[in-house]
């Protein structure tokens, strides 16, 4: 390979094209295997390869923590927590009450909560979650913002072990600059959620889907 080309390759801010890329279709007309299905037709297609990328980094921007986030993204983590995969949550603002999580369908004892002392142990632990293969999806709430560089190592650390990284940020972080293959912002709504498309890997930011949320999705 070229010298000059190599060099540039190996900077960690280029993305190499590997199984999360989109194929010449789009929208999205099918679920790929590296994705999870978010339980939400309007959404799944509007996202990479029709569901959740697993292996990669998803972030979602919040003006604050209870507007449904949660609620969100559980179809994907029910169908993980019935594929029997650990779901580590990691700094979350609340304290896990095991009867309401049970309520919307998760099996508990497949959920892991880390309570870090800062935001150094905090990235971490996301870190080391990920790269252990064995969780099926690492949930974290960040209160500062991590830089380029280090989201670029938990970006690898979901590459390397299939796992699916959510970050939950403020929405001051959402011109930061990132590695993650989906970024959304969310607005609360009655009864609903919109959800803003800020980056997609391979496609255009700039959509928007307004979802409704039951209290409780249901559990195939």
């Amino acid at each position: 390979m070229n010298t000059a080309l190599d060099i540039v390759l190996k900077h960690p801010s280029i993305w190499r094209g590997r199984r999360s890329a989109l194929t010449s279709s789009w929208p999205s007309t099918g679920m790929d295997e590296d994705c999870i299905a978010s339980g939400f037709a309007e959404l799944d297609s509007q996202l990479p390869g029709g569901g959740w990328p697993r292996g990669a980094l998803t972030e979602i921007m919040l003006p604050q923590p209870g507007i449904g986030e949660l609620r969100l993204i559980l179809p994907a983590l029910q169908q993980l927590n019935r594929d029997k995969k650990w779901i580590a949550l990691i700094a979350p603002p609340y304290i896990p009450y095991a009867p309401a999580w049970q309520a919307m369908g998760l099996d508990v004892s497949r959920l892991l909560w880390i309570h870090p002392r800062d935001h150094t142990d905090q990235l971490w632990a996301v870190e080391q979650a990920m790269q252990s293969g064995t969780c099926g999806a690492v949930l974290s709430w960040q209160t500062a913002a991590p830089n380029f560089q280090r989201l670029r190592r938990l970006q690898l650390a979901a590459e390397s072990s299939n796992s699916w990284g959510v970050m939950f940020r403020p929405i001051a972080d959402a011109d930061a600059p990132s590695p993650a293959s989906v970024r959304v912002r969310l607005t609360a709504k009655e009864r609903a959620l919109d959800v803003h498309f800020l980056k997609r890997r391979g496609a255009w930011g700039g959509e928007a889907v307004q979802l409704p949320l039951p209290l409780f999705p249901v559990v195939n």
